[in-house]
C-alpha cells in the first residue's frame, strides 16, 4: 500500500471513532490521535516514509510483524505493545518493486481492510483500559467486534 495511502485511511476512519482527539506534542510532524487522553495511533514520518503507530496485543503484532513487510515493531515504542506500519510504494504493473518483491516480501501486501481492523484494534485496546465509566463506546463490540461470538453463542 502507498505510504500516504496508509495515512489518508488511518486518519479517516480513526476520526469517526467516538471522543477522539489529535493532539501535536513532540511538534507539527507527530499527529497523536488520543481517545480520553489516552494514545491510540500517532503518525510521523520515518526516514521520509509517511509511517504510523498502532497499539497490538503482543501475539498478533508478533503474527503480523512476520506475515507483512510493512509492520515492523513500533518505533520508539515498546515493541511488545505496538507496531509501525508504514507502506512500501505503488504496486502498479510498472513498479519494479512490485514484481520483484517474491525476494523482500514473506507474500503478504497490507491492504485497506487490514489497516481498517489494525486501527479499530488498537482504538478498542485502548478503550478497554479505561474505568467503565469513561469509556466511550463498549470495547468489546464497537465496530462489529464480537459479532461473530454472539453469532456462534446463539446457534
Amino acid at each position: 500500500m502507498d505510504p500516504d495511502a496508509v495515512l489518508t485511511l488511518g486518519h479517516d476512519q480513526a476520526v469517526q471513532y467516538p471522543s477522539v482527539e489529535i493532539e501535536y506534542p513532540f511538534g507539527p510532524e507527530y499527529a497523536v490521535y488520543k481517545v480520553r487522553g489516552k494514545m491510540f495511533m500517532m503518525f510521523f514520518d520515518l526516514r521520509g516514509v509517511p509511517s504510523l503507530n498502532l497499539k497490538i496485543d503482543p501475539l498478533d503484532g508478533e503474527v503480523l510483524r512476520d506475515a507483512y513487510e510493512e509492520i515492523t515493531a513500533g518505533y520508539h515504542m515498546n515493541k511488545k505493545h505496538w507496531i509501525t506500519v508504514a507502506g512500501v510504494g505503488g504496486a502498479g504493473p510498472d513498479d519494479e518493486a512490485a514484481v520483484d518483491s517474491d525476494d523482500s516480501c514473506p507474500g503478504n501486501i497490507l491492504d485497506a481492510d487490514l489497516l481498517h481492523d489494525l486501527v479499530l484494534e488498537s482504538y478498542c485496546l485502548v478503550v478497554a483500559k479505561l474505568p467503565k465509566k469513561d469509556r466511550p463506546v463498549d470495547p468489546e463490540t464497537f465496530g462489529g467486534r464480537g459479532e461473530e461470538q454472539m453469532t456462534q453463542k446463539r446457534r
